[in-house]
């Protein structure tokens, strides 16, 4: 005797099949005479082998050892069924067809759009470090360079306390999800590619180290991590930091690697069952087109914090630059904007005009229609205007121009900036996108006794890389905007150092790697890049 490893069950010398569960018994011999030979010799094995589990791109490899594409017979048998789905739909009759149509006609026309659609790929969890290297070279004269590197913090997926979903009846609070959270800094200082001069090591529990109590490198550079003070320079000036202070000789060449090791998870705000990938987290508590607010809703959510410090007309004044005035950054009294935001809302059906969810998502599909990605965006990055009326733009004007936009309808909407890398973590490249703020409706609030003030969401939104109030764990956050009425945080994030350019010392632009290898957890998912239907 044997047994089934499908079901347990006992089986028989012979059998092929399981008479218990009906399933194939894989290892049986179908040649009856080899069978009764192993069987006279006393070798016959009653003992049945799995079929491998799948490999890349679904390939098995069977009892018999040949190698077997399960996810192409996967797909031709989908096809099949689709097919003969629509027959049997033309073939019935016409009122019948007209009653079937009306009841799953958009998820039906959802599902067809969505098979030939392009897609990104993302890990559900990953676990990396990011190394971030400056290099300053004095050619001239002895000079000096100043430096701030972020410490990136750890970043939840509900934004403050009051973001919790508080609820009336006396539950407790919706748990939150931690989208990013660090796990160790170091620094590296070399005076070449080779030799590693210093190695220090940063805390990561919120401790500080003073200017008075600076550590002095083996060249003579100076290392701390002061706290958060705007109007010292020896002090943090956006947030928690690491500050460095170069001596460089005539000649010397300073290289410093910040190395920041990260755990990052996939988040998802949106509630979109035929779009987001059920293992990623926050889809259960989304939003989406038909219980979300209206535009009015967004001031009694949250204390109306949100709207108050993020949906100024104009934004971040870039001033002066070589006798150029580059005016906000984000400006929603512009005329271009205006026109380009009335012609999104007039795309809306009648009963959405209002819907907070329907023009942001509208204002994020027309940028990805209308507006192109420039690879070659200029030094200074265009306004949201200028964006709209060029039609192409880099990660930070098309960002312009989205927050423009939701700032037409008093949405709010403020910066991200990190780094993001591509799907193997190869290359990596600064990155700047977007936080959004949208309310719940009243009566979806209600009926779950959710406090108004908390039934909202804040939610990541990257225009170019199609992540609608989506998070991905290839996207490292340095830091997220706060508020801040002069704009000085947003200027001294622009501006993280000095450096003694007069007597020839050269700053080198950033350079992001991958340090060792990235832990990829809870497999990969498909993101599509189509519109979404907003009838």
């Amino acid at each position: 005797m044997g047994t089934c490893p499908y079901c347990q069950s006992v089986t028989y010398t012979g059998d092929t099949i399981c008479y218990s569960c009906g399933r194939i018994l894989a290892s049986m011999r179908s040649n009856k005479f080899a069978m009764e030979q192993q069987f006279h010799k006393g070798s016959l094995d009653t003992t049945y082998k799995m079929t491998k589990s799948p490999t890349a791109g679904g390939v098995v490899q069977t009892h018999t050892g040949r190698r077997v594409d399960i996810m192409k017979n996967r797909r031709n048998k989908t096809r099949h069924l689709v097919l003969l789905v629509l027959v049997t739909f033309i073939m019935l009759a016409p009122q019948v067809r007209e009653n079937v149509f009306e009841k799953w006609a958009p998820g039906l026309k959802e599902y067809i759009m969505l098979l030939p659609a392009e897609f990104h790929i993302y890990p559900n969890e990953a676990v990396f470090t990011l190394d971030r290297t400056v290099e300053f070279v004095n050619a001239g004269q002895p000079g000096w360079a100043y430096e701030d590197i972020l410490i990136p913090l750890d970043v939840e997926s509900l934004v403050g306390e009051s973001s919790d979903f508080k609820y009336t009846n006396g539950d407790p609070p919706r748990p939150t999800e931690t989208l990013q959270e660090l796990i160790a800094v170091n620094v590296v200082l070399k005076s070449n590619d080779q030799v590693v001069d210093d190695f220090i090591e940063i805390p990561i529990n919120g401790s500080t180290l003073s200017y008075a109590d600076r550590i002095t490198t083996s060249k003579g550079h100076h290392v701390w991590w002061p706290g958060y003070d705007a109007s010292d320079n020896q002090s943090c000036r956006v947030s928690q930091c690491v500050k460095f202070e170069l001596d460089l000789s005539p000649g010397e060449r300073a290289i410093f690697s910040f190395q920041a090791t990260v755990k990052s998870t996939s988040y998802s705000w949106w509630d979109k069952s035929t779009r987001v990938d059920s293992r990623i987290a926050g889809i259960d508590d989304g939003i989406n087109l038909e219980n979300s607010g209206t535009f009015e809703d967004l001031m009694s959510r949250n204390d109306g914090d949100k709207s108050r410090d993020f949906t100024d007309a104009t934004w971040f004044d870039r001033g002066n630059r070589d006798g150029v005035y580059y005016g906000y950054a984000i400006n929603s009294q512009n005329e271009q904007v205006a026109q380009t935001a009335a012609l999104i809302s007039a795309g809306l059906p009648e009963n959405q005009k209002d819907n907070a969810y329907a023009y942001s998502r509208a204002a994020f599909d027309y940028l990805h229609e209308y507006v192109s990605y420039d690879k070659n965006a200029p030094v200074t990055a265009r306004s949201g205007p200028e964006c709209l009326e060029a039609k192409t733009g880099d990660c930070d004007e098309q960002t312009n121009a989205f927050l423009s936009l939701l700032r037409v309808k008093n949405i709010p909407g403020w910066y991200v900036f990190g780094a993001l890398a591509d799907m193997e973590y190869n290359v990596w490249e600064g990155h700047g996108w977007g936080y959004i703020q949208l309310p719940m409706s009243d009566s979806w609030c209600e009926s779950r006794d959710i406090s108004l003030n908390s039934c909202f969401v804040d939610a990541s939104v990257d225009v170019v890389n199609n992540k609608w109030l989506l998070h991905t764990p290839n996207a490292y956050i340095s830091w997220i905007e706060q508020p801040d009425s002069t704009g000085t945080l947003l200027n001294n994030y622009y501006s993280p150092g000095q450096f003694s350019k007069s007597i020839g010392t050269v700053r080198m632009p950033p350079m992001y790697t991958t340090l060792g290898e990235v832990d990829l957890i809870g497999g990969k998912y498909q993101v599509k890049i189509l519109a979404e239907d907003l009838g």
